[in-house]
């Protein structure tokens, strides 16, 4: 019988720590701070003819590579490395680290970086110890954040550090961080197989957090490597209802690139153009529990606000693009609540979809080749020569009028009476019917 693996099984230290990156060339992702010559890279090269010493706070989303990068630089530079978390330090902690990289430098030439963990979760009077070290160069200091440091950090911090800013991993780095994890010897030591779909089922769930893909892998490692499992001569095998049932989410199956995704997308909008207000939220839940890239959902709601509400709530566009920045700015979880705020305002409005058929239609006039010329009096008579060709002549200015409205061709003679907007009598929309009618006895329509 196949025996267990000793690593996949037994070893105390969590798959995500014991597969860290020994050099920044193994990390995966954050590309665009890792450039030659950039500060991160030049802060880890001790061969560089000017190492760097300035002081840093990484920003970006849980798993994406903070510890992972401080710790990198840590074991490239050759510099002493001291760890604190904002968690359970105080001041006396800081100043304790300070006091001994001033003793380290002045007495062996020894610079120190330190990294501080969840930096937004210190005091003023906590971030103010760090000034002096930092300042004076006793300690070059890696701070982590997912938190906007502009409102989490002191000012004076952040003007004597550079901020870098952390993306969500993609597709592919988790991709490379689990085949990574599976081969190499310090992860599963290669005695474990990995299906395709699990492995795409661990890619949706780690939603760009590097530690949770790694974590679910551990997990799903555990539930194929069962004793009821093993069979003589054969790896364990994950599947993807390995992966399903070691982290509770039968959701996982849903693929973010086949038609489950396609087909809860396309429930989500219709349930919010039919007003059900109770399906639109069970099937953002869904997307939500899947991994589906919020960014992806707040941009179907952008649409759905335009397309089906229309100007029957002409705050309803602004709620969603509000939505979409919210979940930008603070990320998921969070971010699932500005989308329920939304997709709920949505849900329950008026719904009108005159603009989208207003716009399709004069588009198809164009595409038919029905456009013509614009009218003389409307041509632009600014240029040199413009007036002589009569560009302007006979324009009234509808300022002048007291209903600011004058009766004068708009449209190419090819289109004189033609209409594409047509405002449902239903919500604020129901204002605008009546007033683009009078508009429109006036301009002679």
């Amino acid at each position: 019988m196949v025996t267990s693996p000793a690593p996949l099984l037994s070893a105390q230290t969590p798959l995500a720590v014991r597969m860290r990156p020994t050099s920044l060339a193994e990390v995966a992702g954050q590309q665009h701070l890792l450039r030659p010559g950039s500060p991160i890279v030049t802060l880890a090269d001790p061969a560089a003819a000017a190492p760097g010493t300035v002081s840093m706070i990484l920003w970006g989303p849980p798993g994406t590579g903070k510890t992972t990068l401080a710790q990198a630089i840590a074991r490239s530079s050759g510099r002493r490395f001291v760890e604190l978390s904002a968690i359970t330090a105080g001041v006396k902690d800081v100043r304790e680290v300070m006091q001994q990289a001033l003793n380290q430098r002045d007495l062996y030439g020894q610079s120190t970086i330190l990294f501080l963990d969840e930096i937004h979760r210190f005091t003023k009077a906590q971030q103010d110890a760090l000034l002096p070290g930092v300042e004076n160069g006793w300690v070059i200091l890696i701070a982590a954040t997912t938190e906007n440091p502009s409102f989490s950090v002191i000012s004076p911090l952040l003007s004597r550090s550079l901020l870098l800013t952390l993306q969500p991993l993609t597709d592919d780095d988790i991709g490379v961080l689990i085949d990574r994890a599976v081969a190499d010897a310090r992860g599963l030591n290669d005695q474990i197989e990995v299906d395709d779909s699990a492995r795409a089922a661990l890619i949706r769930l780690a939603s760009g957090d590097g530690r949770r893909a790694l974590t679910g892998l551990e997990a799903a490692a555990s539930v194929a490597a069962s004793p009821e499992r093993l069979v003589d001569g054969e790896k364990p095998r994950i599947t993807d209802d390995d992966v399903a049932q070691a982290v509770d989410r039968a959701l996982l199956r849903y693929d973010r690139q086949g038609d489950e995704h396609y087909d809860v997308v396309s429930a989500f909008i219709k349930s919010i153009r039919g007003s059900d207000v109770d399906a639109a939220l069970h099937y953002l839940a869904r997307m939500i529990e899947a991994g589906e890239d919020p960014r992806f959902i707040a941009r179907r709601l952008v649409i759905s606000a335009a397309e089906d509400v229309g100007l029957a709530d002409p705050q309803a566009l602004g709620i969603a693009v509000a939505a979409a920045d919210a979940v930008a700015f603070i990320g998921m979880p969070e971010g699932r609540i500005p989308l329920a705020e939304a997709t709920i305002y949505l849900a329950t409005t008026a719904k009108s979809n005159a603009a989208y058929v207003g716009i399709d239609a004069a588009i198809a006039d164009i595409r038919a080749g029905g456009f013509g010329r614009v009218p003389v009096h409307l041509r632009d008579a600014h240029y040199p020569g413009a007036k002589r060709l009569g560009h302007g002549k006979g324009y009234r200015y509808p300022h002048d009028a007291d209903a600011g409205i004058v009766a004068q061709q708009y449209l190419p003679d090819e289109l004189r009476g033609r209409t594409y907007y047509a405002p449902k009598q239903l919500g604020a929309e129901r204002d605008v019917h009546a007033r683009l009618e009078r508009i429109r006895r006036i301009l002679g329509s």
